[in-house]
């Protein structure tokens, strides 16, 4: 008899709730509205240096399906490992809405985003009537990457290494993860339950988008040799990706310096100086005895038919290749596919990167002249 009263009291309950609903509508008045919490989505985590226990920028994208109304907040967890905030301030965060810059102040001072922080954790706060739409692609760039207003000039400390969590809660009811791997010297980056391996091999002979290669390499190194004046070097690494991100993955490669010598020498970049960008048929330095930058130059390529986020073909690795761009201190992208990969597949899990050098006579002599090449690998699911 007692079930019998409860299970009749708990649908009055629910009958007065529902009464009350239509009760609301019918003269205007708020009803009652239940919140579903949803996982933030596309969500990558690039850091500028993975070596542990050093200063790293982080840029932060996702889509959070909710949004995020004015009061409301979104938190960065960094307690995973842990990463140190250090001084990083305000004026060290940039955030973008669909691509929007969105201001950044000490608390909600006039801006659009007040930033604090507690132990380990980053707190952005919307201010006045600023929000997020739902479904928008949300950026956010941590460290001197930051540029909007002012320079950013503090950066996150990376942890040891290892695998780490990084938790973002967007609004009041999204949520989710990535995972970021400090590995020294590759930066990769991952989501939550996936998987992503990135490797560098040597290579001894063959070719590299249609150009035969002259010298071997290792994992780690690019043994240029004695350079001959009037004859270009080539060499080339191999890259292998696994992985099983939705939305594939991008690597680029950039360059610690020119090519320097102790003396103060170096060999400039492709072309004479000039650091193209645009991948052009290779040309020997044109050596002008009063333009020190015209001596000798170094570029790369790379023999991948799918780059930049069109897909392009920019090193025409699909037709007679033999495309240089410049070694570059900015990030030049040199290996990229829209899904899953095996590591093994050309221009899906493995392609070829080459580096080319040629000296004219007037190059100063050294015997150590030195670079240092870092790979950036970073997955989005």
């Amino acid at each position: 008899m007692s079930r019998t009263n409860s299970k009749f009291g708990l649908l009055q309950a629910l009958a007065t709730v529902v009464g009350l609903a239509i009760l609301f509508w019918s003269l205007g008045l708020p009803t009652f509205r239940f919140a579903e919490a949803a996982n933030v989505r596309l969500v990558s985590d690039t850091l500028s240096d993975s070596a542990p226990s050093v200063p790293s920028n982080h840029t932060i994208s996702f889509v959070t399906p909710t949004g995020v109304a004015p009061s409301e907040f979104i938190v960065l967890d960094f307690s995973n490992g842990p990463f140190g905030l250090g001084a990083v301030a305000f004026d060290d965060i940039d955030i973008t809405d669909d691509g929007t810059d969105l201001s950044v102040t000490a608390g909600c001072t006039g801006g659009d985003i007040g930033f604090s922080t507690s132990t380990n954790t980053i707190s952005l706060e919307f201010c006045g009537i600023t929000e997020l739409p739902a479904n928008g692609t949300t950026t956010i760039q941590i460290g001197t990457n930051a540029t909007f207003g002012a320079t950013g000039n503090a950066q996150l400390t990376n942890p040891a290494v290892g695998s780490y969590e990084i938790v973002i809660t967007a609004g009041s009811v999204d949520s989710g993860a990535t995972r970021v791997a400090i590995i020294s010297p590759v930066v990769v980056t991952a989501a939550v339950d996936t998987s992503f391996t990135f490797t560098v091999a040597g290579v001894a002979t063959g070719t590299v988008n249609q150009e035969a290669i002259t010298g071997s390499t290792t994992a780690t190194s690019i043994p240029f040799g004695v350079l001959t004046q009037g004859s270009a070097t080539t060499s080339a690494q191999q890259l292998s990706v696994s992985t099983n991100a939705s939305y594939g993955f991008a690597v680029t490669v950039q360059v610690s310096q020119q090519l320097l010598s102790s003396t103060g020498a170096d060999i400039d970049g492709f072309i004479d100086g000039a650091y193209t960008n645009t991948p052009v048929t290779w040309v020997p330095p044109t050596a002008s005895i009063s333009d020190e930058d015209t001596w000798g130059h170094w570029g790369l390529t790379t023999e991948d038919e799918t780059l930049t986020a069109g897909l392009t073909d920019p090193f025409d690795a699909g037709g007679t290749g033999q495309l240089f761009v410049s070694a570059s201190t900015t990030p030049v992208e040199v290996f990229r596919h829209n899904g899953p990969s095996d590591g093994t597949t050309a221009s899906i899990g493995r392609t070829r990167v080459g580096y080319k050098v040629e000296i004219s006579p007037l190059q100063e002599a050294g015997d150590d002249y030195t670079a240092t090449l870092t790979y950036v690998a970073t997955p989005v699911f």
